[in-house]
This record gives C-alpha cells, structure tokens and sequence, in this order.
C-alpha cells in the first residue's frame, strides 16, 4: 500500500497529483490540502487538522465529503502534517509521498524534512519521500544504497541531517567521493550528477538528506 498525504503548502509547487493515483494507494488530506484535493478529484479517505486555513464553507464541504475526520484544536503541540505522519507510519505501507511540505513558510518546510526523521526513531521500513514539482526528498540512515539515473531528476544533491556523515563515498557520480566526513553546514555535495545508470552511495554514520532535483 502506498500512503499519499496532501498538506496545506502553495499549489504552485504541486506536481500531477493524479499521476500518484493506483488501485494499491490511499489519499490523506491535511488542514487545506483536503480542499486541495476534492477540488482536484480526488477524494480523501483520511483527513487531518485544524483546518484553520479554510473557510467556513469549505470546511462544510470537506465534513459533507469525508468520512474519516480527525478535527483538532489549533493549540496544540504538533503541526497538522505531524499528525497525519504519526497515523500514516502505524499503517504497515510500503511506501509514504508527502506533498504540498515545500514553498511557503521556511518555518514548516524544515520541520516537515525533520519529520521523516521519525521513520528511524519508531523503526518504520518503508519508504517515506517528500514530492513537489522539481525536487524529491528523503532520508537515509548509514549503509550502501543504490541510485539509479532519471531524466527528470539530473542533480543530487547529499546533506547532513546530523552533525556529521561519516565515510562517505560516492561511485558512479561526476564528482566521487572516498571515505569523506561531511559536516552539517558544508556545500560539498550540492550538485552532482550520475555519470552512468546507476550511482552508489555509503557512509557509516550519520542521517543523510538525499535531493533529487530538475534543472
């Protein structure tokens, strides 16, 4: 099963959303991103928020549409899209895309690239990835991964999410790297590019941003 999750973020920022669409995955609204998607179409099975960021005769439409509403208060201690996470990684799926996380406020986009975080600390395997137009985000803990070359996607770009990613090592890449400690606040590993098929990455510690991005 995959898990796709609408936030409230700018639509201008929004891919297709009805190229995620299957028969093996579930739509799940949060606060302004269940209005986003009615009025796409797409009906939500889940729906999270204080829905603050609607009026009210939205709100009436997105209570006349869904049936699995979860209204909160807005004085509260996670954000909407927390919530809507905590709920989605208790489902057993294979796969999680979170949209409408970027464009807007600064504040919320690098609380949402945190929040895949919380896939390690609660051991949840599957895959979680934060979509918009031009770019895809996720996280990886230490171990040997494997890239492969997209035409839509051109740049890679590593962070570290921790104070250091240890041992580094990327193969395959116009710009490789051996055995390098990257620190968090360093540019090196903006930009780069597969120079083959298949690209590999490695490191030994440490939690690593990974973007996939268009020109």
């Amino acid at each position: 099963m995959i898990i796709n999750i609408l936030a409230g973020g700018p639509m201008a920022y929004l891919p297709n959303l009805h190229d995620y669409e299957g028969s093996d995955s579930i739509w799940v609204g949060v606060d302004r991103g269940v209005f986003t998607l009615l009025s796409m179409g797409i009906k939500p099975i889940y729906a999270f928020g204080d829905f603050d960021s609607v009026s009210k005769e939205e709100l009436e439409i997105v209570e006349s549409e869904v049936h699995h509403l979860h209204k909160y208060l807005p004085e509260k201690d996670e954000t909407d899209l927390e919530l809507a996470l905590k709920w989605s990684m208790k489902q057993s799926a294979d796969k999680i895309n979170i949209f409408g996380a970027t464009g807007g406020r600064l504040d919320h986009f690098f609380a949402n690239v945190q929040l895949l975080s919380q896939a390690f600390s609660d051991n949840v395997s599957c895959e979680m990835s934060i979509i918009d137009q031009k770019n895809v985000i996720f996280l990886k803990e230490a171990g040997t991964y494997t890239l492969p070359k997209l035409n839509d996607k051109k740049y890679i770009s590593f962070l570290p999410l921790t104070s250091t990613i240890e041992k580094l090592t990327l193969q395959g890449f116009k710009y490789s790297l051996i055995d390098r400690n990257i620190s968090i606040g360093s540019t090196l590993c903006i930009s780069n590019e597969l120079i083959s098929n298949y690209g590999t990455y490695s490191f030994s510690g440490g939690i690593l941003i990974v973007v996939r991005s268009q020109d």
